[in-house]
């Protein structure tokens, strides 16, 4: 007897055959070494909290982790390499808070930093401080916004680069406060403290590790935390929100990403593990020394906040008229 060709149900056999491939390789995860890829140079924040989530997350998955850094570009050399990376769970991307920013600061990007990517979890979170000159006399910060204001073009304040986070964090203050101010961009943060601390220029938005010691030794004096919750390193210095500007929130942060595509489970498996070390209390001791707070939420809740952070951003630096360097 002849069988006769079905098309609806060789249809099915072919989608029921394409949907048992893709889900083999994620029931299989992680079956070869994960590769974490950092838009920074070896050495800096993003670097070393990498590596140190790496260092328990490979003995966590029975397999290797390795770091591959690829500075440049504000870290859009990096996404851009994960974006067109195989969606499988084996490259994936260590983005910094820049990740939020560069949609609105670069006419053209070779990625979508919503659409080529699948949210694992936002890994740290970390304040700035606002610093001012010892011989300043705002000692808070709404006598440092009064102060400004009485000054044509007022107050002047340094960072580390037009349109990075201290110089944002800065208009975002100035935007609430209906103020102004001179800006001072510099190549780095150290150039922009040292400036700071010898009074070339008034006011600065380190973060809280590269700023503490100078804050400790008097050399600059911190009058707030730009985190919605005060640091632990610095109980006593109150947030901006709690000085009479309520919703002002300025966070550095690390998080976890992979290419758009990539199967649910292999995602839920990585959050899952890797939320697992973030809760380490070891993780937790050693972050906290370098003023990281880990995080470790959801997918979901990590997409949204990428989108929070995006939305205030696009605000901030239409405002401010800041552009890439």
């Amino acid at each position: 007897m002849t069988q006769r060709y079905n098309p609806i149900m060789t249809c099915f056999a072919a989608a029921l055959a394409c949907a048992y491939a893709a889900s083999a390789p994620a029931q299989n995860f992680p079956a070869k070494a994960v590769r974490m890829v950092v838009g920074l140079a070896p050495g800096g924040g993003t670097d070393i909290v990498t590596r140190m989530v790496g260092s328990k997350l490979g003995p966590a998955m029975n397999q290797q982790v390795v770091v591959d850094n690829r500075p440049g570009a504000a870290g859009n050399i990096a996404a851009e390499l994960v974006a067109r990376s195989a969606p499988d769970g084996y490259t994936l991307l260590v983005a910094t808070a820049s990740h939020a920013v560069n949609p609105s600061l670069y006419k053209k990007m070779g990625y979508d930093a919503i659409k080529d990517f699948s949210p694992v979890t936002q890994l740290t979170a970390q304040p700035y401080l606002l610093v001012v000159h010892p011989s300043l006399p705002a000692k808070n910060v709404k006598e440092y916004v009064a102060l400004s204001k009485t000054r044509k073009g007022g107050l002047t304040y340094a960072s580390s680069g037009s349109g990075l986070l201290g110089h944002l964090a800065m208009e975002l203050l100035k935007t609430m406060g209906k103020f102004e101010g001179t800006h001072i961009p510099y190549k780095g943060a150290n150039p922009a403290l040292i400036d700071t601390m010898s009074g070339q220029v008034e006011a600065f938005f380190p973060t809280i590790i590269s700023g503490l010691p100078q804050v400790k030794n008097g050399k600059v004096r911190a009058i707030a935390v730009t985190t919605a919750q005060r640091s632990a390193l610095l109980p006593n210095i109150p947030t901006i929100a709690e000085q009479g500007f309520p919703g002002y929130e300025v966070s550095g942060w690390y998080g976890l990403l992979a290419p758009a595509g990539t199967p649910k489970e292999v995602v839920t498996y990585l959050n899952t593990e890797v939320v697992k070390v973030l809760r380490q209390n070891e993780m937790k001791e050693r972050m906290g020394a370098d003023g990281a707070i880990p995080v470790g939420n959801t997918p979901d809740q990590f997409a949204a906040y990428i989108r929070s952070e995006m939305e205030k951003y696009a605000k901030v630096i239409k405002a401010s008229g800041a552009t890439a360097e």
